[in-house]
């Protein structure tokens, strides 16, 4: 009765979802830009970071394109409350990742964290699902109270590289010995400029003997 008077729908396009789709129809699934990069060896999110700081992996699972279908799903995300978005990309990243030897050895997954502000104001932080379900995938700890958040900051989007914040004003990593020889999965929803992603590892490897992949659902 509850599917007759408020049907699922897709978050792309919006028409009712078949009895065995979930979160995106198959049209809408088949028209989402793949990145990929964990599965094509294409090294664009890797290279983002090179130079800044020692990165043994990175993927994306999709290429963000404004005012289409992936600018849509991330608005939903963030803003519109659609929390299982964020689960359904981490089940398909997870399940692939999980099939890939680069990733055998990830210890922990840890999540780029909200400001104890913002995390109010929105009600959950939206790469939380993301990261939770590769973690089951991966079967590993997915651990959410290490790295912190300490500076409220204005979204860092359209900040160019050069006048990015530093990181020791922004997060901050409470116990570097639970970190110690861990080779930690980094998750964030979408990678622009990486100066966030950086500055969240830049913190992590100050931990002995830490190492660092990032795994994101979206790049530009």
């Amino acid at each position: 009765m509850l599917n007759i008077l408020f049907p699922k729908v897709c978050s792309g396009c919006r028409e009712v979802l078949s009895k065995h789709e979930i979160v995106l129809c198959l049209k809408c699934r088949h028209e989402l830009p793949l990145a990929s990069h964990h599965l094509n060896g294409n090294p664009a999110m890797k290279d983002i970071f090179y130079g800044r700081f020692a990165l043994e992996n990175a993927t994306a699972l999709f290429q963000f394109q404004k005012k289409g279908m992936t600018q849509e799903l991330m608005h939903n995300l963030k803003y519109r409350r659609q929390k299982h978005i964020s689960n359904f990309f981490g089940k398909w990243l997870g399940s692939e990742l999980s099939e890939i030897s680069e990733y055998d050895d990830i210890d922990l997954v840890i999540p780029v964290p909200l400001h104890k502000q913002k995390l109010k104001k929105r009600g959950y932080n939206q790469v939380e699902g993301f990261g939770k379900e590769i973690a089951k995938s991966l079967n590993i700890e997915y651990c959410d109270n290490v790295l912190i958040k300490v500076s409220k900051t204005s979204s860092q989007v359209f900040k160019q590289r050069l006048t990015r914040f530093n990181s020791e004003e922004i997060f901050t990593v409470q116990n570097t010995e639970l970190i110690k020889s861990k080779h930690i999965l980094l998750v964030d929803d979408i990678v622009t400029t990486g100066a966030t992603l950086e500055n969240c590892a830049s913190q992590l490897l100050k931990g002995s003997n830490v190492k660092i992949s990032l795994a994101t659902m979206a790049i530009v």
